[in-house]
């Protein structure tokens, strides 16, 4: 007996996105579209070999989903998408998680006061998970964009090889080269 069509698109759909090593994607910017972001973020990550439940591919999967609920809650415009872009660069094992809006004037700042609060935690958790973050300009349109490096330590390049320079430092000056201007990033 062979299995149904159906059950074989998932794989075939994951081979397709396997060589991309950019990965955008415009949603609406509703919780719905944040969802979509966050699942087919999800999907890319397999795609590009981190498997479901490994800690890179669910630290990806949780900062992507509250970059895309910050986009959809704090930064909507009605009429106005949101825009993810995932970025993994092979040789050092970075990932760069970008998540754009149209609301510039709205910056994002982790909150540090009410521990009784029901909300306002979700930027400490990105400063916990990742490498590094920040906001800088949207390019090539109004808004901002928001992101975050994950050090995914797959067939990273070694540390102190003359070969390469330093994947973070290399992986965060694609800034400057676009244009934007990465000042006040937070590393650590």
């Amino acid at each position: 007996m062979t299995s149904s069509p159906r059950r074989q698109r998932p794989a075939a759909s994951a081979l397709l996105f396997a060589e991309q090593r950019v990965f955008t994607l415009r949603f609406s910017a509703t919780p719905r579209g944040a969802r979509l972001a966050r699942r087919l973020a999800s999907q890319q990550m397999d795609a590009w070999g981190w498997a479901y439940g490994s800690p890179v591919h669910d630290t990806v999967e949780l900062v992507v989903a509250e970059l895309a609920a910050n986009a959809a809650t704090h930064g909507r415009v009605p009429g106005r998408d949101a825009e993810l872009r995932l970025t993994a660069e092979p040789g050092s094992g970075l990932v760069r998680i970008e998540v754009s809006d149209a609301r510039g004037e709205r910056q994002p700042r982790p909150e540090t006061g009410d521990t009784e609060a029901d909300g306002g935690r979700g930027l400490l958790l990105v400063a916990a998970l990742t490498d590094a973050w920040g906001v800088v300009e949207r390019l090539g349109g109004p808004g901002k964009t928001v992101w975050a490096v994950i050090s995914a330590k797959t067939d990273a390049v070694p540390v102190g090889d003359d070969r390469s320079p330093d994947p973070l430092t290399r992986f965060l000056g694609t800034y400057a080269a676009d244009g934007a201007d990465p000042a006040g990033a937070r590393t650590g």
